[in-house]
């Protein structure tokens, strides 16, 4: 039996049938569900081993980037969210989805307010590609990857930054940062845009929870999946597709069950 992924689709998501499509390419039978429709039956969560909120302008990012969908997953389904991330599943929060769970205190691990995703620092929306390092090994969409992924960024609100009540230092100790913005060669982009497109700090793409089954990052894998997605694919270059991330996913759930 394949894994049943779920890919929560709010008003304003996008990119999600990108992600359908990427997750069916890594082994999975995913499903997009409106928010609206998991609302009525919130039993429906439990019915899958795999859930992503994908990218997008949900609520046409209104009180700002992924807030109200925030709330949704803060008030209306933290029973059911906080129980599918308690069993250990994989969650992925793509741009707009790592928004959203940053802003519900999801990640990183219930310390709401004390990180945020704010605006850019060139102040103004990125659009480009870049080069992300896998860092963390306890990431399980990240563990045992040793190859750079190259995929598009689509953002205006993607600085990730940290309150002084942060505990920064145990976060690091505990290998929680998962993606980290790089040069193509995979050295380290040391803040240097736009290497590092929108001045998160150390270069920070992706986090995830302290145990590991929750990724949120702001670069989109889904949309490098095919050879010919490389905007340099016509001079003959094919590389560092962002599917490995979602079959690291996938075969985690796989061995799960």
């Amino acid at each position: 039996m394949k894994p049943k992924a779920l890919v929560l689709q709010a008003h304003g998501s996008n990119r999600d049938f990108d992600v359908i499509e990427a997750l069916t390419l890594a082994g999975a039978a995913a499903t997009g569900i409106p928010l609206n429709a998991l609302r009525i039956n919130k039993t429906l969560l439990s019915d899958f081993q795999l859930l992503v909120l994908p990218g997008g302008f949900s609520y046409a990012d209104a009180l700002g980037a992924g807030k109200l969908l925030a709330l949704d997953l803060a008030s209306y389904f933290v029973d059911e969210i906080s129980a599918f991330v308690e069993s250990g599943k994989p969650v992925i929060g793509i741009c707009n989805g790592f928004q959203a769970l940053v802003k519900s205190g999801i990640l990183p691990d219930d310390a709401e307010g004390q990180s945020t995703l704010t605006f850019n620092a060139q102040g103004h929306f990125e659009c480009r590609w870049v080069t992300l390092r896998p860092v963390s090994q306890k990431c399980i969409w990240t563990t045992g990857l040793d190859e750079l992924i190259e995929c598009p960024i689509a953002h205006g609100e993607g600085n990730f930054q940290t309150s002084p009540l942060f505990p920064l230092s145990s976060f690091l100790d505990n290998d929680q940062i998962a993606l980290a913005y790089s040069y193509p060669n995979g050295s380290p982009a040391n803040g240097e845009y736009p290497i590092n497109p929108n001045g998160s700090l150390r270069d920070i793409a992706g986090i995830c929870n302290s145990q590991g089954n929750v990724l949120g990052l702001m670069p989109h894998p889904e949309n490098h999946i095919h050879p010919y997605q490389h905007p340099q694919w016509t001079r003959g270059i094919s590389r560092h597709r962002g599917l490995t991330l979602f079959r690291n996913g996938v075969k985690y759930v796989s061995e799960l069950n």
